[in-house]
C-alpha cells in the first residue's frame, strides 16, 4: 500500500482552492492598478445613501475589500499546504477527495468579505453582514470546520 500522488484525487478542492488565490491575487492586482475605481464605488454609493451610513462608513467599506483579499490569498495559500498534506498521505482516496472538498469550500470565505464591500455603500454596514447570501457563506465555512 505505497502512497498515492494521483491530484486527480483532490482535483475539486485543488480547482477551488487555486481559483480563491487566483482570486485574491487578483484583488491585490486591481488594488495596484486601479485603487481608486474601489474607492470612488464606496464614495458614490454612501453619497447615494446618506441615510444609512456614518462618517466611519467609507473606511470600514474599503476594509471589507482589503480584508477579502487578505483572507483569499492567505487562506488559499495555506489551504494549498493542507491539500499537499493530504495528497502524500495514506488517507483511502475517498477521504481525500472528501476533504480536499471541504478545504477547497472554506476557501471560499473571503466571498463574504467582498459581498459585504459590493453591498454595504448601499444597503448599510450592518445589512451587509446580515445579508443572506453573506450568512450563508459564513455559516457553510464555519459548520464544514465541525465537520472536519
Amino acid at each position: 500500500m505505497g502512497i498515492n500522488f494521483d491530484l486527480k484525487v483532490i482535483k475539486i478542492g485543488l480547482l477551488i482552492t487555486l481559483l480563491s488565490l487566483i482570486f485574491g491575487i487578483g484583488l491585490g492586482i486591481a488594488f495596484g492598478a486601479k485603487e481608486e475605481v474601489f474607492k470612488n464605488y464606496i464614495s458614490e454609493n454612501i453619497k447615494a445613501n446618506p441615510a444609512v451610513h456614518d462618517e466611519k462608513s467609507k473606511d470600514k467599506i474599503w476594509r471589507y475589500v482589503q480584508r477579502a483579499h487578505f483572507h483569499s490569498a492567505g487562506i488559499a495559500a495555506y489551504s494549498l499546504a493542507l491539500l499537499l498534506i493530504i495528497l502524500v498521505s495514506k488517507m483511502k482516496d475517498s477521504a481525500k477527495s472528501f476533504s480536499s472538498t471541504m478545504i477547497g469550500i472554506g476557501t471560499l470565505y473571503p466571498l463574504s468579505w467582498y459581498l459585504m464591500f459590493y453591498l454595504a455603500p448601499r444597503i448599510r454596514r450592518v445589512s451587509s453582514h446580515r445579508y443572506i447570501l453573506s450568512d450563508t457563506i459564513i455559516n457553510i465555512n464555519t459548520s464544514e470546520t465541525l465537520i472536519e
